[in-house]
């Protein structure tokens, strides 16, 4: 059994800090909302490394809105519902797409410097959008900008304290209410931060598989640590794989953006053959899941580990002023895009489920949000339409601070009687913590090649059934004592394999990035719901309203 708490810790012998607002991870999601809240209120952001560091910082391809006199919403809309696969929440999205537009203003505002053209804000297009509807920046460094900006502002803010290197533990629950959290120190000593609001900016779970786009500090603990603390999470089967991450010996999986497609590349197999039309109309451009089961079909068509992205017989001066990230990169290991196939493969990238909300971005649990990555808003559906993410972040963060605003205060006596809150680890025998003397980096290396190997693009129920026992046997770890950042992070790894697997099982249908092999077809008369997962309780089905 997952236990709510997985430290030791004593309210009544910890230090506290009071303040109103407590902001769990930077990126965009965290950086806005901290810069709104701050508006009104004392805020405390909490970073696992530091502000600069998180999943938005290696957003190439930009954020998509409405902004050409071309395109509206309603396409916007249309075109994020399609990509869903018949899972969107369509009063979420059109909150996203009416007032994304204001969101983009507010992030030039506070000094994001997107790219220009003809003194006209730049736009590009991406896989599954009818328009050109995607602001960047820099050319293919996009989230580097928005963070750059943004964490100026919160650097020169008084009402802004950031500490970095810290890790939050847990959640801390008093009669239904998040009050706050256990937060470990860089030295090791323990805090609890009791606020008025927490905000979980967290990101993803990029970390569960072997091969990801995401950095290292992406471990699922914002969705674990809110599982723990009884909130519902919903979704949690939808993981979506970019299609096309470098693939080249002492290179890491480095994210080649979807614009690049965008502008015209082509995707061709070991053979030299363009293969997506095969597989989709809109060949390269097609849906992220789409355009990843077709590389990985023709990787074992043509027994490869690799395809290719061709974009050489574009001009190379658009190439290089277009996406001089992806070039330096490429050139940093010898491959010129310029002339030569850029050898890709699928890597886990983004999260569609997640802690899930109400339009307000409030979880199930009062005073406890989630924004970004973390949250299931309802926005993405079975599959994220690309650049809708960092649009998503904007606008639901700015609706948690008005969600906030309207809040009372805290009860004072919110967490004054609580004491010891972890008694399911208190008494661990010796025997039993030798038992778990296995290297978590061993641990955590086996759980990624299973989640590659039976929780990945294709999966089938015996796989996943295989998976499940395994973890079923694993979850002996939270019997031992915790105390180290890797065994923490390592916990809520498991908690999210863990979440992510038996939901898969669960759906037995094929939908947006969740494809089962003994259950290929979508099946909207059976299965046009969610899957919400509660701690200690049988996944619900929620149908679509």
């Amino acid at each position: 059994m997952i236990p709510q708490y997985i430290y030791d810790f004593d309210l009544s012998a910890l230090p506290m800090v009071e303040t109103d607002v407590l902001v769990i991870g930077s990126g965009i999601a965290g950086l806005f909302t901290a810069i709104k809240a701050s508006e009104q209120h004392r805020v405390l952001m909490i970073t696992k490394k530091s502000l600069l560091e998180s999943n938005t910082r290696y957003a190439q391809g930009g954020i998509a809105a409405v902004i050409a006199e071309d395109d509206s919403p309603a396409y916007h809309l249309q075109d994020t519902l399609v990509a869903g696969a018949g899972l969107c929440r369509s009063e979420a999205v059109e909150v996203l797409v009416n007032e994304g537009p204001d969101g983009v203003r507010e992030l030039i505002r506070l000094g994001t410097l997107f790219d220009l053209e003809n003194g006209e804000l730049a736009l590009t297009q991406e896989g599954a959008h009818s328009h050109r509807r995607i602001l960047h920046a820099n050319g293919d460094a996009t989230g580097y900008e928005i963070v750059r900006a943004l964490a100026v502002e919160v650097h020169e803010h008084s009402g802004i304290d950031v500490w970095d290197e810290h890790f939050v533990v847990d959640l801390i629950t008093d009669r239904g209410e998040c009050i706050g959290a256990l937060i470990l120190k860089e030295d090791g000593s323990k805090v609890f931060v009791k606020a008025k609001a927490t905000v979980l900016c967290s990101g993803g779970a990029g970390q569960l598989y072997r091969y990801t786009t995401n950095p290292d500090v992406a471990t699922a603990d914002g969705v674990a640590m809110a599982y723990r603390a009884g909130a519902i999470v919903r979704d949690m089967e939808f993981i979506q794989f970019h299609p096309t991450s470098l693939c080249y010996p002492g290179a890491p999986r480095f994210l080649v953006s979807e614009a690049v497609r965008g502008e015209g590349a082509y995707l061709r197999n070991v053979k030299g053959e363009r293969f997506m039309e095969k597989y989709h109309a809109q060949l390269e451009l097609a849906p992220r899941d789409i355009v990843a089961r077709a590389i990985v079909s023709e990787m074992e068509l043509t027994n490869s580990t690799f395809v290719y992205l061709d974009i050489t017989h574009e001009l190379p001066e658009m190439v290089k002023h277009r996406f001089p990230t992806i070039y330096e990169t490429c050139m940093r290991y010898g491959l010129d895009m310029t002339t030569d196939w850029i050898p890709v493969a699928p890597a886990a990238h983004y999260m569609m489920g997640g802690v899930k909300t109400d339009l307000s971005g409030e979880s199930s649990i009062p005073r406890l949000f989630a924004c970004g990555e973390v949250s299931s808003t309802g926005v993405h559906g079975a599959n994220r339409l690309a650049s809708n993410s960092l649009s998503e972040a904007i606008v639901f963060g700015r609706r948690i601070v008005d969600r906030i605003h309207a809040l009372p205060a805290i009860e004072e006596s919110l967490g004054r009687d609580v004491k010891s809150l972890s008694m399911e680890n208190k008494n661990i025998s010796r025997a039993k913590e030798r038992q778990h003397s296995k290297p978590v980096s061993e641990r955590r290396l086996r759980l990624q090649k299973m989640m590659v190997r039976q929780v990945g693009l294709r999966r089938n129920g015996k796989n996943l059934q295989q998976a499940m026992d395994k973890m079923q046997q694993e979850l002996s770890f939270f019997d031992q004592r915790l105390t180290q950042r890797e065994e923490l992070e390592y916990a809520n790894l498991l908690t999210c394999a863990w979440l992510v697997t038996s939901g898969a099982l669960h759906r037995e249908e094929s939908r947006g990035a969740h494809y089962r092999e003994d259950f290929p077809a979508r099946d909207d008369i059976i299965w046009q719901k969610h899957s919400l997962q509660q701690r200690e309780q049988a996944i619900v089905e929620e149908w679509m309203s």
